[in-house]
């Protein structure tokens, strides 16, 4: 194992997700800035545009107004994620899964940090072509990591290896 690999050590991991926040929250306040009260600035007529929106619900609107459910949603991702990196071998292997956690992360706080200040979250990515619904991008660090994780849970890693995680634990406990 290389020492030296960012996410294998505590501040590496708490510099990076702290590092994808803030990429988030530039974006919205950019969004804000120049999208709020504006028309959609388009970037491909009738595929893609930048459109304000102020979401008060979760991932694509679904759950308008539930603030505290999202908070302890906020609360246990971050409780996983620190299960996780605890229990988790140091081996390279599992360096995409560390990675895939940090963005799940990354994005769950993104998001709540507007719902604590704002009470909504700010939203402007809009795929006019399919109508799919208006995100950012912590939304896009939850989707695709999310994606990733299932994929690589039925397809990379092997059961004994997911199984692990949890023989640490055991063995810590005897």
């Amino acid at each position: 194992m290389n020492k030296n690999k960012l996410l294998f050590r505590p501040w590496g991991i708490i510099l990076t997700t702290l590092l994808l926040v803030l990429l988030d929250q530039i974006t919205k306040g950019l969004a804000v800035r120049f999208l709020k009260d504006q028309k959609p600035f388009v970037i491909w007529e009738g595929v893609f545009e930048l459109h304000y929106l102020e979401n008060r619900g979760a991932a694509f609107g679904m759950l308008q107004g539930q603030r505290t459910f999202f908070l302890m949603i906020g609360i246990a991702v971050f409780a996983g994620a620190l299960y996780l990196f605890r229990h988790m071998s140091k081996d390279i292997r599992f360096w995409p899964l560390r990675f895939i956690a940090v963005g799940i992360l990354a994005g769950a706080w993104g998001n709540m940090l507007d719902r604590l200040r704002l009470s909504y979250v700010v939203d402007f990515f809009y795929f006019k072509l399919i109508d799919f619904p208006i995100f950012n991008v912590a939304d896009i660090y939850v989707s695709v990591g999310t994606a990733a994780l299932v994929a690589l849970i039925l397809f990379y890693y092997k059961d004994e290896e997911l199984n692990h995680l949890l023989d640490r634990r055991k063995k810590r406990e005897l």
